[in-house]
């Protein structure tokens, strides 16, 4: 990203608004406002063999693994304001584990893009499930827009709540059990 390029955007933006971009405040806004986009949108410097980096592991266990209050913060694509909340990931593995902290590192990967929460959760469940072939992923995202928030229909508690579900997890019992579990209080 050319951070002097998006600088000066940014200082016409802020006259367009009617500032003084020469204002003791503002003078190094455009600067930090590129910086803070770099790193909102790193997530499209990444990709998901060198998020997981090999910690793809052969194991036997079969039972559930969830991994769940992930906070995520990502930038809606339609006003580019935020939107933020908790992911709660579940996998039934098949012969296959993946390392604990990958699950976190590809929520970040891509919630540090331009995004919908429909696609986020859609995403992480994909990949879990092309990478990993479990029997069963399923992703639960719920989420705070300030879109919806700030602006617009100014609704400063609703929560927009998506899933994507694989395998297993289409079956009532295994998607009760873990809506239950990803329900309960932390230990």
């Amino acid at each position: 990203m050319d951070i002097n390029n998006v600088s000066q955007k940014v200082k016409v933006i802020l006259e367009e608004i009617g500032e003084d971009t020469e204002r003791q405040g503002l003078v190094n806004t455009p600067e930090r406002v590129a910086k803070a986009y770099e790193f909102l949108t790193n997530g499209y410097k990444q990709n998901v063999d060198e998020v997981i980096n090999g910690a793809i592991f052969e194991e036997k266990y079969d039972e559930m693994v969830i991994v769940k209050d992930i906070d995520f913060y990502s930038m809606c694509e339609h006003h580019m304001l935020p939107f933020y909340g908790k992911v709660h990931v579940a996998y039934i593995p098949n012969g296959k584990i993946v390392g604990l902290s990958k699950i976190p590192r590809l929520v970040d990967m891509f919630a540090r893009r331009l995004q919908v929460q429909e696609r986020l959760t859609q995403q992480i469940a994909d990949v879990l499930d092309e990478k990993l072939q479990p029997k069963g992923v399923a992703v639960v995202i719920e989420g705070y827009h300030m879109c919806m928030m700030m602006r617009g229909i100014q609704k400063q508690n609703s929560i927009t709540t998506t899933s994507a579900v694989h395998g297993a997890f289409r079956a009532e019992k295994t998607r009760l059990e873990f809506l239950n579990l990803i329900s309960r209080n932390r230990i």
